[in-house]
């Protein structure tokens, strides 16, 4: 640990990213911490105590004051402080960073909304930096707190909650998603023609939202589930546990993600084939019109000696011949179901 925070610029910054802080002990929450500076710069002397602090996008004020006080590694600072990285874990000394991927689905837009959480995890304290939406980590530290034979576990505890509570919320998007991509599936082979090539390109930009966020994941799990110490094997089943979800969500979205590709494939099919039917159809009606204009044609040349033109029955006739010849290619595309 060092320093208190610094300038009151800094604790002013900091404030306003502070969303939730507290001190524990054995479990128990024992310090509501309002402020960085009410925080306990170092609980080491004190086993089983940690201070949980959780920033909302902070600007480079707010993280250099939490970087100073809990000496955090300056690239992990700057992770935290920019954003857009890819899901991992970096081992500091003493001190694990961890960057996550969060999702959920917008109803109102039908869509997939993508959030980045950083986990600052030392001795004795856990520090959570999120970047977009809030994945609800007020309730996870209320769920956590109702346990405290997990929570006495320290900030390792910390990182397991917020992990499963990511993994949950990943898994509930992939539902969402595959129940959507099953119903275009259904769309592209139902009767009509109804093409939706729009829809299925918006399902393979949401499918790759997911896999973004979960691909990566799995190493990170697994990385934790190997590394989780033997005086904490009381996690170890809950990181198993979490490792199960997120391989399950990393396989159906491997899944829905292939899918997609051979219902676009199907999709364009169907577009060619019926358009196919159309140019026949349209061929075919200009094979009918086209014969009765040959003959309209010959007929309407004027020339002298044409005797079919002094016939009495010669009108008739050629109507009659024009609607029998029309009707025979008309049964003829039609038997061939050119029409």
């Amino acid at each position: 640990m060092s320093s208190p925070t610094g300038s009151a610029d800094e604790r002013s910054a900091l404030v306003e990213s502070i969303t939730g802080s507290a001190t524990y002990t054995a479990g128990v929450r024992i310090v509501e911490t309002e402020d960085l500076d009410s925080a306990p710069p170092s609980t080491r002397t004190a086993p089983g105590t940690f201070v949980w602090l959780d920033l909302r996008e902070p600007d480079e004020r707010a993280m250099q004051a939490v970087a100073r006080r809990y000496g955090l590694h300056p690239l992990a600072v700057e992770d935290a402080l920019f954003g857009h990285q890819r899901p991992k874990l970096e081992r500091f000394g003493d001190m694990t960073f961890v960057v996550l991927r969060t999702a959920r689905f917008v109803d109102r837009g039908s869509s997939v909304e993508a959030g980045e959480l950083m986990l600052f995890v030392g001795m004795d304290f856990v520090i959570t930096v999120r970047h977009g939406f809030d994945p609800g980590l007020s309730d996870v530290r209320a769920e956590l707190e109702a346990r405290p034979a997990i929570l006495q576990v320290g900030p390792t505890a910390v990182l397991y909650a917020v992990l499963d509570r990511i993994a949950d919320d990943i898994c509930d998007v992939v539902e969402i998603v595959h129940a959507e991509v099953e119903d275009t599936e259904a769309r592209v082979f139902a009767p009509g023609r109804e093409h939706p090539t729009e829809r299925i390109y918006q399902l393979t930009q949401e499918v790759l939202q997911l896999r973004h966020a979960v691909e990566p994941l799995v190493p990170v799990v697994t990385a934790l589930v190997e590394g989780v110490p033997s005086e904490r094997d009381v996690l170890a089943p809950c990181f198993r546990d979490v490792q199960d979800h997120v391989a399950m969500a990393h396989e159906q979205v491997l899944g829905m993600e292939q899918l997609l590709v051979n219902d676009l494939a199907a999709n364009l099919a169907r577009v060619t084939v019926q358009q196919n039917e159309d140019v026949r159809r349209i061929s075919a009606w200009v094979s009918i019109l086209a014969l009765c204009t040959l003959i309209v044609g010959v007929y309407g040349m004027n020339f002298a000696n044409m005797p079919e033109l002094q016939w009495r029955i010669g009108y008739p006739l050629v109507l009659c011949v024009m609607v029998v010849a029309s009707l025979g290619l008309y049964l003829g595309f039609k038997r061939n179901h050119w029409l």
